[in-house]
């Protein structure tokens, strides 16, 4: 079994029967649970309706970081109303981007930090979004309690791989971007690092080079759908049940079987996001 980490059924492409129409293909396919990832206050009320709509979607709500230029504080607050919602496993994505100028790198900031505290004050895990703002990501985290050993206290200890149980923060770094030695600092945080079809470009070295450095355990596979296809599918509209292709190349880089790295990201997420 799959669990998609990350994805946007919610987005502005699908209407209802688009997303009723690739909901089948996510139930023909071995992915048995999505979640479904809001950006803005529409596309979070959407995402919570699709994960009462379909069983096998939870939804993630929050503010990303080209949206938060319109944000209120009626906004934070919609968004912790939503997220008392039993199908609700997450506050995101949220975070940085400085590829683009849409929202000034201060507003962003703010934002994230607000979000951060909503989800220390809720107990929930954390999803972000993080692009060429590495530093600022970690230390902005790291300064609003997100590894902190009280949050590390709302949730039970995950096993390492080898027997033992760490501390969990529940932060996801979602469609991770930067280096391995970064992603190993996360790990040591209690952080989880998530990848998805970018692992698969002929030309990303980075990407596999993390996935190397960093066990399985601590791993999640995503999609981004309907974002960043796969190979041999790159250039398509992404979809859930490509996730295969991303489990492929890790059980490949990790020289395990297929069904390992099924078996493990599953678990992994379930145990995230709260899934029994």
């Amino acid at each position: 079994m799959l669990f998609d980490a990350h994805c946007h059924i919610d987005d502005e492409r699908y209407d209802e029967a688009g997303r009723d129409e690739l909901a089948v293909k996510i139930e023909n396919s071995d992915v048995k649970y999505v979640v479904d990832t809001g950006t803005n206050p529409d596309d979070c009320l959407l995402a919570v309706h699709d994960a009462e709509k379909y069983p096998f979607c939870f939804a993630a709500v929050g503010i990303y970081p080209h949206e938060c230029g319109a944000a209120t504080d009626e906004t934070l607050d919609f968004i912790a109303d939503l997220a008392n919602h039993d199908r609700v496993r997450a506050i995101g994505e949220i975070g940085l981007d400085y590829h683009y100028d849409d929202v000034d790198p201060e507003t962003q900031k703010i934002w994230f930090a607000k979000q951060i505290r909503l989800a220390n004050r809720l107990r929930m895990p954390i999803v972000i979004h993080s692009r060429e703002a590495c530093k600022d990501t970690l230390d902005i985290l790291k300064e609003n309690g997100a590894f902190s050993a009280e949050r590390q206290s709302f949730f039970p200890k995950r096993p390492d791989g080898s027997g033992g149980l760490v501390p969990d923060s529940r932060v996801l770094m979602h469609c991770y971007s930067y280096s391995a030695d970064v992603a190993k600092e996360y790990v040591r945080l209690g952080g989880t690092i998530s990848v998805g079809g970018s692992l698969t470009f002929k030309k990303n070295k980075k990407t596999p080079a993390v996935v190397e450095a960093v066990p399985l355990a601590f791993l999640t596979t995503e999609t981004d759908a309907p974002y960043l296809a796969p190979e041999p599918l790159r250039g398509r509209e992404n979809i859930s049940p490509y996730m295969k292709y991303v489990a492929e190349k890790i059980a490949e880089i990790k020289g395990v079987s297929y069904e390992e790295v099924c078996d493990t990201t599953f678990a992994n997420a379930c145990r995230f996001y709260g899934v029994e």
